[in-house]
């Protein structure tokens, strides 16, 4: 990356927002690469252990919080973001009030937001290139040890709520965000100096497991996201029946959020709900073989958990799921050629079912 502070950027910036929303994007904004203070919260997440098994988190030092040591010369980072809200929150209220039916976590309904983000994100950057010719730049969306929230405050879009969410005045919490690593000299837009979360406590409250420990810390390894999606092995016991009807990640915290009564339904039709996944039964998603998981989940977000993974989440919910003898006997049908990790929770749901020890009565 060579470099490049030739550039006018009263000119330049302007275009960068407008291309930004001809792409798609709601928001474009700009950051400093300077996040002193978000990598000691970092450290201070690491140190109590509250990531878990997500080792990822701790592996690349200081290259998440200094962008200049993960892309040398690095100058500026071009934040982007954009919503995916599918539908109205009320639906998503709904399928989590029925027991019977799964609960798939709303960024997860569509197709895999990595590829469309990544596309759009390059085609920006393409954009500025055709503009001022050759200069050094790497796109990111969840994909790299970026601390993606600290430059997207800094660079205007929001501010960090009390969930560890990024919050946006206009439209709530229900968004992706992008990121253009730059050798760009850009002056840094205002950051949001406070939050705007006042006394509001609502997300605390929510959290079916306790997660949010404190206003603004999340102690991952309690949150349903990282007990459906992150963990590989067994959901500790005491968390299970906490989980509910959610089988792939957690919204609550967002669902209850008073700011989020002002989000706007994605325009991309690439996040509208595929495979009927906003509305399938816990029962029709339990009887997908491999090779019907393999096919509905592919492009999709979901294909970050296994078969196995998927198995065990769907078990545990059918166990917190009304007694029915339904799932009892889809249940029982598992247990022959179960691994070991799904037997597991296949015995556990049984037992809840029958309101038994032994989960073979």
């Amino acid at each position: 990356m060579s470099a490049r502070t030739d550039v006018d950027p009263d000119l330049l910036i302007p275009r960068i927002r407008a291309w930004g929303s001809e792409l798609g994007f709601q928001q474009i904004g700009i950051s400093d690469v300077s996040l002193v203070e978000d990598e000691a919260r970092l450290q201070a997440w690491l140190e109590r252990g509250w990531h878990g098994e997500m080792s990822y988190m701790s592996k690349h030092g200081a290259k998440r919080s200094r962008p200049a040591l993960l892309i040398p010369r690095t100058l500026s980072v071009i934040v982007a973001r954009m919503n995916y809200l599918p539908e109205p929150n009320e639906q998503a209220r709904e399928a989590l009030a029925d027991e019977s039916r799964a609960y798939v976590s709303r960024y997860a309904l569509g197709r895999d937001y990595h590829k469309l983000m990544r596309a759009r994100l390059q085609g920006l950057a393409s954009r500025v290139a055709g503009e001022i010719g050759d200069y050094g730049y790497r796109v990111f969306t969840d994909s790299a040890p970026v601390l993606e929230r600290a430059l997207a405050r800094k660079g205007g879009l929001g501010w960090v709520g009390k969930h560890a969410n990024l919050i946006n005045r206009a439209d709530g919490s229900w968004f992706f965000l992008g990121e253009i690593y730059t050798d760009l000299a850009l002056p840094a837009d205002p950051a949001y100096a406070t939050e705007h979360c006042g006394t509001c406590v609502a997300c605390l409250d929510a959290c079916p497991t306790g997660a949010i420990v404190a206003p603004y810390e999340v102690d991952a390894r309690r949150c349903i996201s990282y007990l459906t999606i992150e963990l590989k092995g067994p959901i500790p016991e005491d968390l299970r029946p906490l989980i509910g009807n959610r089988v792939f990640g957690c919204d609550d915290c967002q669902l209850v959020c008073p700011w989020n009564r002002y989000a706007s339904l994605a325009a991309e039709q690439d996040f509208a709900p595929r495979h009927r996944l906003d509305n399938s039964s816990l029962l029709e998603l339990f009887a997908w073989s491999p090779e019907e998981f393999d096919a509905r989940t592919r492009g999709s977000a979901i294909r970050r958990i296994s078969f196995e993974q998927w198995s065990r989440n769907i078990a545990v919910a059918l166990g917190n799921a009304p007694p029915s003898q339904a799932i009892i006997d889809a249940l029982r049908a598992r247990l022959a050629g179960a691994s070991a990790l799904v037997r597991e929770h296949l015995e556990w749901a049984l037992a809840r079912q029958t309101g038994a020890t032994d989960p073979g009565v």
